[in-house]
């Protein structure tokens, strides 16, 4: 069975490129979506790609992954400092759950360093830019052990080792 990974995006991650590119950079989500659709279909599993402004929305789409995908990565955006729902809702998850951040937040003012979504994640990457997406998508696969044999020689040692 294919591994299923679905990627979640908060507020105003729509305006990637536009807002604040001194922080977040110029990619736009779109081109980040292309980058995630690239590497699944190297790694060999499938993906859906999802922004919403709304919490609630978000919540719904955690709750949906619940028999429908494997992992989740998550960027919950300004929810991650805020939202005891999306918490709530990622707790219910059973599988990997890597939450990402564009920025370093642990490096930004007092408003953006903690993040209370990352209570409830398996792991969390954040100031890898763009690329973080792509990592947090390696990180599922190996978390799933699921890493193919197709996989570049370079992240071969990656795959956990079947010796113990």
């Amino acid at each position: 069975m294919v591994a299923r990974i679905m990627v979640l995006n908060g507020p105003n991650l729509n305006f990637l490129g536009i807002r604040e590119p001194h922080i977040y950079g110029a990619t736009t989500l779109g081109e980040i979506e292309a980058s995630c659709a690239e590497a699944a279909k190297l790694l060999g599993v499938s993906l859906s790609f999802h922004q919403s402004n709304i919490e609630g929305e978000l919540v719904s789409l955690i709750q949906s992954a619940h028999g429908s995908a494997d992992a989740i990565i998550i960027n919950p955006a300004a929810f991650s400092f805020t939202s005891i729902a999306l918490i709530d809702a990622l707790k219910i998850f059973g599988g990997p759950k890597i939450e990402v951040h564009i920025s370093n937040i642990h490096a930004r003012d007092e408003l953006h360093r903690h993040s209370i979504t990352s209570s409830a994640s398996t792991a969390v990457i954040c100031g890898l830019g763009p690329y973080g997406y792509v990592a947090a998508i390696i990180a599922a696969v190996q978390r799933l052990g699921r890493l193919p044999e197709a996989v570049p020689a370079a992240l071969h040692g990656l795959r956990p080792s079947s010796q113990a």
